[in-house]
């Protein structure tokens, strides 16, 4: 008789949990409704009833908004800090039964940001240049997740739900927002509330929050551009400025959706009156503006965030503090080439922010993107701020400067660069400019090899670290990896005052940006250089020699910030530096000086300055790719075959099993170690990247990963193949009929290898020692295709006392047939233990990397320490004594064997150690033969 079927209590099960699901909805649907009456019903009325209409498309992005700044929450938040971030995402927009009001879903986030303390030992990214990375990092923050409605006609915003803070979970808070009606600049913010409805008893509780937001509102009207207002921009400007006519985007392109930063430059009238522009009474002046576009319209109409933050202010995220930010709106002139704005502060911001609002717009802005640059001038950004008020009225502050780079402006076309100290540098450098080539070819001056990594030491042995790169060679201008469109060339005086590279193909004009770090209480002059020191420089390349002699100038800033930009600049400085050779065979890197030519009473003086950089050239980090792909191959095939010869040997037994007892356990295990070690030690590889590795070999799009994937698998088979034979030859040695002085002969070996094998340990670990408290002055490197630096901020991390330990695990592994000597010798075994194969191929395994390592020295013109994939420094000993050395004693210990298996196992030794008693077999007489 068939069993029942199992399906009708099956789909009986089905249909009762989709009842009661559908039937909890209701008590969830009430309390929902419960909850927000008391909380919201008061600041946004519940519509009657729920809808059941779709999703409303738009009202998302006009209740979004990222540039928001919080205050309060004393409990979870630190109140002194000002870098408290806050933004809101609205996930779900449904039309509700009234009209004008919508339910919503979304997500508050809330982030108090502090600086990042490196750990110990650790060093902060690489800064490259031209680009702000940020050092600090999120160290308290709160996740919530929140339900509510939003009027359309009152702008009031409410919603509750639970967030998250740290590992304080399922906090209950009430969100209550004030949305503006208008969208204009007068009009934009966004303010209101975050406040715990839990018990204040409990840990969850915490005092309300403050918020104030800029609205992103596709809605927005610009209403102050164009009129009068904007249109008196403080005169004609210095100079011509770049055009966006061509441009698709018009302005838009340049302002909108990034940060920039700015230097601020004050004039000497600023020691009589205020010069803040967001602190109308004095006090301390900000170093820097940061300028944020939020909104572009039409191709000229932009809205903008001006922030004055402290100097300690690094965070990438704008701060949007009221007390530090202004609200802008301008319009950029295509007849002037320039921005002309007004900037309004943002007041009534008390502790509870009842109805804080944008005002105050007696705020003018001028910004251009200088067409021309020089020695005297390499921003490509410059702009002024100023108070349209009258001098002694409350809010006036006096005129002031920025300068700086826009990121985007590096993208730009129709720069100029004009040269005015060629005829200087023909003077000071006539040697050098003229000398012939030598027979060596060096970058012609267009390529990117022109860009470096420099070590500035100075005549106190400090060194700092920095970044020098072209701006100019001849008439182009260089942008990152390549040069850009060509622009015009001029000379200060005339072009015949210039070196020309049509008259002189072997000489170029150049001009350079030169920036360093320097460490604490790097010496300079007759003080300390505590901030970064940028170096513009000026002159001419010779490219059949390499010189490059140039006129650098650095800025002078005042300790106090009132500085005057004409009178801030030495330009007494001479900067000379040699590229190395294309063609070097040998280790060259570049060096040069920088120095000043003052006279050592002056107060601006300051001693050489000695330039080094181990960066290499683009065709050298070509071979050194091809080189390590190169590698991987030797890698797997080495792997592979190391497999290959185990399982000869493992065949070589099974059709000579009586060999087996005759293998020596204790070569096994240091054969099995020898694979084990490296494998523990890297078996995260099988299953998280190495990421150290990978920031090594940038540009090797995901190839070395894969590979030490897959060296790890096969290394993992070699290792189970000789666990097998481990298992084989044990085995044998407990079965019947094996010689009992087998393990007293193998016992033996033990005792005369293992103190070589312990003394080998013991001095690997005063070596790392040794090497630890004398690291060596190297920088690690830092390799693409593109170009090939060192990493900046460090020095190398020596190696680990287990990187030691696996090296002086390969040591074993070369030396691996020692303990097969011994026991051929003690023991006088005969046959053949060993395959050919096995042992003279595991040989060869060996040899290889330490002949291709002697190869690769004599070849490869650079130390890449860090690029060793095949015959690795850190998994064996490597030098040219030892690629001499191990393979000799190789080659030695496979000669050995064989005599050994073909002779005789004391073939070896002298003829008086041959000899050895044995017992003599002899037949046992039974009582039947009585």
């Amino acid at each position: 008789m068939e069993t029942p079927s199992s399906n009708p209590p099956f789909i009986f099960f089905l249909f009762f949990f989709l009842f009661c699901s559908s039937v909890s909805l209701n008590p969830s649907d009430l309390a929902f409704e419960s909850t927000y009456t008391r909380l919201c019903n008061h600041f946004v009325p519940a519509p009657a009833a729920r809808s059941d209409a779709g999703t409303v498309h738009g009202v998302s992005d006009q209740l979004r908004f990222q540039f928001g700044y919080f205050a309060g929450g004393d409990r979870l938040f630190n109140r002194s800090t000002t870098s408290n971030h806050v933004s809101l995402r609205v996930t779900s927009v449904r039309q509700s039964a009234s009209d004008g009001v919508f339910e919503l879903r979304g997500q508050m986030l809330l982030q108090q940001r502090g600086e990042a303390t490196p750990a110990p030992g650790r060093s902060l990214r690489r800064v490259f240049p031209g680009r702000r990375v940020s050092h600090w990092r999120v160290s308290k923050w709160m996740r919530i997740s929140l339900s509510g409605f939003w009027s359309q006609s009152s702008g009031n915003l409410c919603m509750f739900g639970t967030g998250s803070y740290v590992n304080i979970p399922n906090s209950n808070v009430v969100l209550k927002l004030r949305y503006p009606k208008d969208f204009t600049l007068l009009d934009c913010l966004i303010s209101g509330t975050l406040e715990s409805f839990d018990d204040k008893n409990s840990l969850q509780y915490f005092e309300p929050i403050s918020i104030l937001a800029l609205s992103q509102s596709s809605n927005y009207k610009f209403t102050v551009t164009g009129n009068e207002r904007v249109n008196g921009c403080g005169g004609g400007s210095d100079g011509e400025g770049l055009s966006f006519r061509n441009s698709s985007r018009g302005a838009c392109t340049t302002f909108l959706g990034h940060t920039d930063k700015f230097e601020l430059e004050y004039g000497s009238q600023c020691g009589n009156v205020s010069c803040n522009a967001v602190g109308g009474n004095g006090g301390e002046l900000p170093d820097f503006m940061l300028f944020h576009g939020t909104r572009c319209a039409e191709r000229q109409k932009v809205q903008m965030l001006l922030g004055f933050p402290d100097s300690g202010y690094r965070d990438a995220v704008f701060p949007f503090y009221p007390n530090m930010t202004l609200v802008s709106e301008g319009m950029w002139d295509e007849k002037e080439n320039r921005l002309c704005a007004v900037a309004c502060r943002i007041l009534n911001f008390t502790e509870a922010w009842v109805n804080p609002y944008v005002g105050d717009c007696k705020i003018r802005l001028s910004l251009r993107f200088p067409s021309v640059l020089s020695l005297r001038n390499r921003n490509t950004v410059l702009g002024q701020i100023w108070s349209d008020r009258v001098v002694g009225e409350p809010g006036y502050f006096s005129k002031v400067g920025f300068q700086g780079s826009s990121r985007v402006s590096k993208s730009l076309h129709g720069f100029q660069y004009k040269y005015f100290e060629t005829e200087r540098v023909r003077k000071s450098c006539a040697e050098n400019m003229n000398a012939g080539g030598k027979g060596n070819t060096y970058p012609d001056g267009y390529s990117s090899d022109m860009a470096f990594n420099m070590f500035v030491t100075n005549s106190k042995g400090q060194m700092a670290q920095g970044y020098s790169s072209p701006l100019s060679v001849s008439s182009q201008i260089y942008s990152g990896q390549s040069y850009g469109v060509p622009v015009v060339l001029t000379t200060g005086k005339s072009k015949a005052h210039g070196i020309q590279s049509d008259n002189y193909s072997n000489l170029l004009n150049v001009s350079y940006t030169m920036s360093f770090n320097p460490p604490p209480d790097f010496k300079f002059g007759r003080g300390v250089l505590s901030t970064e020191l940028k170096i513009s420089t000026e002159g001419i390349y010779n490219k059949n020699t390499g010189v490059l002699c140039m006129i650098g100038c650095q800025h002078l800033r005042s300790t106090h910030k009132i500085w005057i930009r004409n009178d801030s600049l030495d330009c007494e400085i001479m900067v000379n530096i040699q590229f190395p050779p294309l063609n070097a065979k040998g280790r060259e890197s570049l060096k040069g000086t920088i120095e000043s030519t003052r006279q050592k009473s002056d107060a601006f003086y300051f001693d050489p300055l000695q330039l080094s950089s181990y960066s290499i050239y683009t065709s050298q980090v070509d071979a050194s790719i091809w080189r390590m792909d190169f590698e991987l191959i030797m890698v797997l095939a080495s792997n592979t075959l190391a497999c290959v010869f185990v399982g000869l040997q493992l065949l070589h037994v099974k059709r000579h099993p009586d060999v087996l007892p005759y293998i020596s356990v204790v070569m096994l295990v240091v054969i099995t170690l020898g694979h084990m070690i490296p494998l523990i030690l890297n078996f995260e590889a099988l299953f998280v990247a190495n990421h150290s590795v990978q920031n090594t070999f940038v540009g090797s799009g995901g190839w070395l990963e894969v590979n030490e994937v897959v060296v790890r698998i096969v290394t993992m088979v070699a290792f189970l193949l000789e666990l097998r034979l481990v298992q084989l030859t044990w085995s044998s040695r407990h079965g019947e009929g094996s010689h009992s002085g087998l393990w007293g002969s193998e016992k033996k070996v033990l005792y005369m290898t293992l103190p070589l094998y312990i003394g080998g340990g013991l001095t690997a670990w005063l070596v790392h020692l040794w090497k630890t408290s004398h690291p060596k002055k190297i920088r690690p490197f830092r390799l693409s295709r593109h170009k090939f630096r060192p990493a900046r901020g460090h020095f190398p991390r020596p190696p680990s006392l287990w990187e030691d330990f696996k090296s002086f695990a390969g040591l074993l592994l070369d030396g691996f047939l020692l303990p097969q000597i011994l026991l051929n010798m003690i023991f006088n075994a005969e046959g053949k233990a060993l395959a050919s194969s096995f042992y003279v191929g595991t040989t060869i395994v060996r040899i290889l990397p330490h002949a291709y390592d002697l190869y690769r020295a004599h070849s490869s013109a650079w130390y890449l320490d860090l690029s060793y994939i095949y015959a690795n420094h850190r998994m064996d000993f490597y030098s040219t004594a030892w690629d001499i050395i191990i393979p000799s004693g190789g080659i030695l210990f496979a000669l050995l064997v064989y005599f050994q298996q073909r002779f005789g196992s004391r073939c070896i030794l002298p003829k008086r150690f041959r000899e050895s008693s044995a017992y003599e077999k002899v037949p046992v007489i039974g009582n039947d033969d009585l």
